[in-house]
């Protein structure tokens, strides 16, 4: 029996589903490896396929195995693609040798594939360097190897810490009208990252995608480096930087499925649609227009896990937030399911080729690099997602807390503050069956025709009444609820948690990317830093409760306590209060009644200090909480309490007076 059954003997009634699970995937391991072998030294393709520079001259392979005959066109022959055809290897393998300098770091080339009568365009299957025209809209790609090795200074970087994730869009990250690069993001958003607190910055959008308003979820090239931002060497410095700074960097990584696009792409690279992908309806995503991945297929396999080394390899990234995990997990995608029960994850629906792959996956990254991170981007809950691979489970370090955010948009929308239900929220903040990423709202949230939680709560008025001495009603009940259901979901939602670029001070509005229906401005695709540098405006205080929040998180080791434990809740009262870390959070929800003396259980009959408060002078507040140690007394019952005064709106964050 596999130890996920003795940690979680609710699974007990699913035995067979689970050593079926663990059947499957060492059937698919000894098929790639044997029984001695390691998925390290199989996930190599990227080291054979593709361009290498060699002493005598460059050499280009391809996997092709339905092709006729493949060619190579490009400015180093005129684009004469018939003047250089290449050689049919075994097992569908197709190799060119170009002595000499025929190619050159930079030089031009696309790849001709001939499949009966038919001719096609493509870009190289293990380009690193994809470049678009933006005149035309057309794709090459340039040949690119390290001819000349990155000056990497990160040797033995590792980090252990609690996951304080910054998730970024690199092209985004300028205020000017454009698309921003890995060098500006290196140099003028890490370090406010840093002094914010965050130790895990996840970057969207890396790998090459040809529509930019995709949020780079449309892959096409799955072994390059966007060009939009720089080069290769760019996106190391980025890397670089930031394990100089202490921060480790994540990949959004998109294995779920890839865009059909053809030229710019790797659909019918052979000729066929059945390469990667699973042929007929199967291979199609009904929801996003994409292509779905045939996971059982070892040359995909070796495609997809080679990939994941590359990025570990080439960029030093330190692991992956795996996008679409859900999508992959299920047949049907797990369009309109609703996963009340157990027996939801455990049908004929479950995808157990998808499963397996991210199985290997988790191993594969975990042998590279330990100390890695793997996030799964899964909102069905699937047991054992975050449980080691040898003891029955998916093998992923965290999950997204993806029902937090929805849980936050639906009472804003539809309750009344008074009406706010403190068990309900208790109940979503603490109720996972695995080691959860909690986020108030990420890229998702932001997107246009949606909106952030800060324009939920004040709409208009975040045009009028960001003054830093502009108090109304609105405004006021904005500016509050955005810092303490920041911290509620930082202190109880996970053991870790994740922010998006500029949410962290409330960046005004949504996302739009450049597009013919907007006129393709930018104006949307950008952030604001300018809105936090102005004294005279409130963003800098929402900042600054932020970074507070996070270097307290940090301080504390609070995720060192895997769950909450709850003191106290009052409906009637709207208070509720639980320690962590050795700290007292306590939280008022009521808009209009503050409370003198109010006794709140602690576990510690020791003196308290305030920390900090929503309520302060320097986060917008009216400065009404007392920083006065505060010492517990016992009750009658034994019980050990302290006697708070709680504003109306306000959370206050309290820990040992002796630290």
């Amino acid at each position: 029996m596999y130890r996920i059954l003795e940690k979680h003997p609710e699974l007990k009634p699913f035995e067979g589903d689970i050593n079926l699970r663990m059947d499957w995937y060492q059937g698919k391991r000894r098929q790639l490896v044997g029984e001695e072998g390691k998925l390290t030294d199989f996930a190599n393709a990227h080291r054979y396929y593709g361009f290498h520079c060699q002493p005598d001259g460059w050499v280009y392979r391809e996997w092709a195995p339905a092709a006729d005959q493949l060619y190579l066109a490009g400015d180093f022959n005129n684009w004469h693609w018939t003047d250089t055809p290449m050689k049919r290897l075994d097992n569908g393998n197709w190799e060119l040798f170009l002595p000499g300098d025929t190619l050159k770091k930079g030089s031009k080339v696309i790849t001709i594939v001939r499949n009966g009568n038919n001719l096609s365009q493509h870009l190289p299957l293990y380009t690193k360097r994809a470049i678009q025209d933006w005149q035309n809209g057309s794709w090459c790609c340039e040949v690119w190897d390290d001819l000349e090795p990155y000056p990497w200074t990160d040797e033995g970087f590792a980090s252990r810490e609690p996951a304080l994730i910054y998730e970024a869009h690199i092209g985004m990250a300028s205020e000017d009208y454009r698309i921003a690069t890995y060098r500006e993001f290196a140099d003028n958003i890490l370090p406010h990252m840093q002094a914010t607190g965050y130790n895990t910055i996840q970057l969207m959008a890396i790998m090459e995608h040809p529509f930019y308003g995709s949020f780079g979820y449309q892959v096409s090239n799955f072994f390059a480096a966007s060009s939009r931002f720089g080069t290769p060497d760019d996106l190391k410095y980025l890397v670089n930087k930031a394990h100089e700074m202490g921060i480790r960097v994540l990949l959004d990584v998109v294995h779920s499925h890839a865009v059909g696009n053809t030229l710019e792409g790797i659909n019918l690279f052979d000729g066929t649609s059945w390469q990667f992908f699973h042929d007929g309806a199967e291979g199609d995503h009904p929801a996003w227009g994409t292509k779905c991945f045939n996971y059982d297929k070892p040359e995909v396999l070796h495609f997809l896990l080679s990939n994941l080394k590359f990025w570990m390899e080439e960029y030093h990234f330190d692991g992956f937030r795996f996008d679409g995990v859900t999508s992959m997990l299920y047949h049907d995608h797990a369009l309109g399911t609703n996963f009340n029960s157990l027996d939801m994850y455990f049908t004929m629906n479950t995808d157990l080729q998808a499963v397996v792959y991210l199985m290997l996956a988790n191993e594969l990254i975990h042998q590279l690099n330990p100390s890695a991170l793997t996030v799964a981007e899964d909102m069905s809950g699937m047991p054992g997602m975050c449980e080691p691979v040898p003891e029955g489970g998916i093998g992923f370090d965290f999950r997204l807390g993806m029902g937090l955010p929805d849980m936050w948009i639906k009472l804003i929308k539809n309750a009344k503050d008074e009406d706010w239900n403190l068990g309900y929220i208790w109940r979503e903040l603490t109720f996972r069956n695995a080691p959860t990423v909690a986020y108030v709202e990420s890229h998702d949230q932001a997107l246009v025709g949606d909106k952030t939680i800060i324009f939920r709560l004040a709409d208009a008025a975040m045009y009028d009444s960001m003054n830093e001495n502009c108090h109304t009603l609105v405004i006021d009940r904005a500016v509050a609820l955005h810092k303490m259901i920041r911290l509620i979901t930082l202190a109880a939602g996970g053991t870790g948690y994740l922010a998006f670029m500029g949410n962290e001070f409330g960046h005004p509005e949504w996302i739009d990317f450049p597009r013919p229906g907007n006129g393709n401005s930018f104006h949307y695709c950008r952030r604001q830093w300018s809105l936090l540098k102005n004294p005279d405006l409130k963003y800098k205080d929402l900042y600054a409760f932020d970074r507070d929040m996070i270097h307290v998180a940090r301080d504390y080791r609070i995720f060192d306590q895997a769950y909450p434990e709850l003191r106290w809740v009052h409906e009637d009262d709207h208070v509720i209060a639980f320690e962590r870390g050795g700290l007292l959070f306590a939280f008022n929800f009521s808009p209009d009644r503050s409370y003198t003396d109010y006794a709140i259980p602690v576990s510690q009959n020791t003196a308290y200090r305030v920390l900090f408060s929503s309520d302060d002078y320097e986060y917008n507040g009216y400065g009404r909480v007392n920083r006065e140690p505060i010492s517990a007394w016992k009750g009658e019952d034994g019980v050990s309490r302290l006697s708070l005064y709680l504003p109306a709106r306000t959370a206050i964050v309290m820990g040992p007076a002796d630290r």
